[in-house]
């Protein structure tokens, strides 16, 4: 499991780092608002908790800046904003949690456990449609004008993200640390196989869907331009 923590004060991310290491979390570690676009965009995580007053960008810009990412990873604010007013600020823009300072580790340990329960989107259990393309994540199977076809596990792995991320560019790195882990040793040319696949995919069920090259980037699932 990996952890992002979004916190300006460096010694008590140091130490939320060990601790949280200790409980056997992999954890990154950003202290500037501007940084965490970095860290979003080019890893993928299945928690990440985030500090409201930063440097260069709040907490609130970086939360609505996660939810139009399409990224649907569990959010925990940790912060020592704690009025009502702010609780609810933070929870209508999109958090799952809200934790204020100070606060016990263990506690937010049962937050964290909380949250890992819990499906990240509860859409991932039911059918999906995006143009002229219905998909099935829990069956591996798509279906187009032309008619149905199974994927592969990675295919599907594959198709999923690009569903819940459609007309977005997702980076090639994110893509292959969310299908084969951040710390796998993979041959590059791996993804490309499995983009060519998936395009094979949609054009035997007759999709106009595309999933298009952003050089240099990584890919996007989109309609057929007009």
């Amino acid at each position: 499991m990996r952890i992002l923590i979004i916190e300006d004060d460096i010694e008590q991310c140091a130490i939320l780092k060990f601790r949280l290491e200790k409980e056997g979390f992999s954890t990154d570690v950003c202290n500037d608002g501007e940084d965490a676009d970095y860290f979003l965009q080019n890893n993928s995580y299945d928690i990440i908790l985030l500090d409201r007053m930063l440097p260069h960008k709040d907490g609130i810009a970086i939360l609505n800046d996660i939810r139009r990412y399409g990224l649907t990873t569990p959010v925990i604010m940790v912060t020592a904003l704690g009025e009502i007013n702010d609780r609810i600020s933070g929870l209508d823009n999109g958090a799952d949690d809200y934790i204020v300072k100070p606060y016990d580790f263990q506690e937010l340990m049962a937050h964290i456990r909380c949250r890992l329960r819990r499906p990240s989107n509860v859409e991932n259990t039911h059918e999906l449609s995006f143009g002229d393309l219905t998909y099935k994540a829990n069956e591996n199977v798509i279906t187009g004008p032309n008619g149905s076809c199974t994927l592969s596990n990675k295919e599907n792995e594959l198709l999923e993200i690009f569903f819940h991320n459609h007309e977005q560019t997702i980076t090639r790195k994110t893509l292959l640390s969310k299908i084969w882990g951040a710390d796998y040793e993979i041959e590059d040319g791996n993804l490309d196989n499995y983009i060519y696949f998936l395009r094979r995919r949609l054009k035997n069920v007759g999709s106009s869907l595309s999933i298009k090259t952003i050089r240099g980037v990584g890919y996007r699932l989109m309609k057929e331009e007009s």
